[in-house]
């Protein structure tokens, strides 16, 4: 056996974790991530030459690791992060995707798509600076997308002098403003990203610190993102009818299982008209299979023939979600122009587009507090806000909480295809907040 084939037998047997970083303007978040696969030896050779001739033709004497995640110009030469940049990389723990966030307070809509898919954020806070309030920003995204582990790095600790105090005083400012948010899980880690301190390899020079590395922790985290264990959801991408003289009456419905197991003989709901029928056949890669579980591309087939097009939703017919023209959610506003009562929006979920109405803005989030401020009429780019909005046809939606992606939404200008909101249909965090508090309870997808 190659060393090759060795090496992709045991990645196939590694757990994978998704997450995503996130922080003020010069935190150190690309810093951090370039430490991170440097560290990790998960840099290529040419990728390393390429940052340090970079770094020298800037003035600089060592390496710019910020370089290897600023892939766009325009962040080279201004020295920040602008778009969201996606790097892969394993050890021989675990695989990892992940997505390095802006900072800027108008590049917030990046790292909402960013937290999107991720099932841990790293939000980095300057040891000089503490919490300000971008970090309140980036913990209350990461709350609202149900982000289940959230770790707070306190960088630069090398510019307070591996302080023990400052990074207690910021890691219970966080804790307690996060959990409030009703974060189930926040570890606290201070770090030198610029140094390597407790990025990879524990620190030297905090012997008082006992916790685990950056990396030790992203590697021993659960991941408990089953979406077999969901409800199942098949939203309908596209309708295959050959009509060939081999296949003279297939009909199947292709599309990605969103979450859950769909098994042949079992009884379906079709949304949103509430026709049932039978699976009769799944197809997967051009072979038939007894069952198929999320996220795989299938094709299924049902004992009857029913109107069924793209943006339909099969579901288990004892387990069908609720069908409503009338959405309530909480809502990040990522759009440059205001979200206002009355405005006209297309609503795109999962693969269904259908036009809308914004009937109320009952409140928009204040971060200091997490007051809410009543009817404030509009939101702008970067508000966290509540919505309620009327759809010309119905909706099969599920609640976020239950099910980040069915429960997950989009509003989009008609008049030229600009998003202008990500949505998370249901309760907002504050509610989940005063659950956890009632109970230990934690977001399971």
């Amino acid at each position: 056996m190659t060393a090759l084939t060795q090496h992709a037998e045991q990645l196939s047997t590694t757990t994978l974790l998704r997450f995503a970083t996130a922080g003020s303007v010069d935190d150190g978040k690309s810093t951090l991530v370039g430490r991170l696969l440097h560290d990790s030896k998960s840099v290529l050779t040419d990728q390393l030459e390429a940052v340090e001739h970079a770094s020298r033709s800037r003035g600089q004497e060592a390496p710019d690791l910020a370089l290897l995640t600023d892939g766009l110009r325009a962040e080279r030469e201004q020295g920040i992060t602008i778009d969201v940049a996606y790097r892969y990389f394993a050890t021989p723990r675990r695989r990892f995707i992940l997505a390095d966030t802006p900072g800027h307070v108008q590049y917030t809509r990046n790292m909402v798509t960013g937290a999107s898919t991720a099932e841990l954020a790293i939000v980095l806070v300057d040891a000089r600076n503490g919490v300000v309030e971008q970090t309140r920003r980036h913990a209350a995204v990461a709350a609202l997308l149900r982000v289940p582990h959230v770790v707070l790095a306190v960088n630069k600790m090398d510019l307070v002098d591996y302080a023990e105090p400052v990074f207690a005083a910021i890691a219970e400012e966080f804790t307690a403003y996060a959990a409030s948010l009703g974060v189930p899980e926040i570890t606290a880690i201070p770090i030198s990203a610029l140094a390597g301190d407790n990025v990879v390899e524990p620190s030297a020079h905090m012997d008082w610190y006992g916790g685990p590395t950056v990396l030790e922790h992203l590697e021993t985290v659960p991941v408990s993102h089953d979406l077999t264990a969901c409800h199942a959801r098949f939203p309908v991408q596209y309708v295959i009818r050959p009509q060939t003289a081999e296949h003279p009456d297939y009909r199947g419905y292709a599309g990605q299982i969103a979450a859950g197991a769909f098994r042949v003989g079992e009884a379906v709901t079709v949304l949103p008209s509430g026709r049932t029928s039978t699976v009769t056949a799944i197809d997967a890669l051009g072979e038939s299979v007894d069952i198929a579980w999320a996220p795989q591309s299938v094709t299924i087939r049902l004992a009857d023939d029913i109107d069924i097009s793209r943006g339909d939703l099969i579901a288990p017919a004892d387990d069908a979600p609720a069908v409503t023209r009338d959405v309530e959610a909480t809502v990040c506003h990522v759009a440059d122009q205001p979200l206002a009562v009355g405005q006209r929006v297309l609503l795109k979920h999962t693969t269904r587009t259908v036009k809308a109405i914004v009937k109320d803005i009952p409140s928009r989030l204040t971060l200091d507090d997490l007051s809410q401020h009543p009817a404030p009429g509009r939101l702008v780019a970067n508000d966290i806000g509540r919505v309620v909005v009327r759809t010309a046809e119905p909706l099969a939606l599920d609640a976020y909480a239950d099910s980040r992606r069915t429960g997950s939404f989009l509003l989009i200008d008609p008049a030229d295809g600009t998003t202008l909101t990500a949505g998370m249909a249901g309760a907002s965090f504050a509610a989940v907040a005063e659950a956890a508090a009632d109970a230990d309870a934690e977001w399971n997808f």
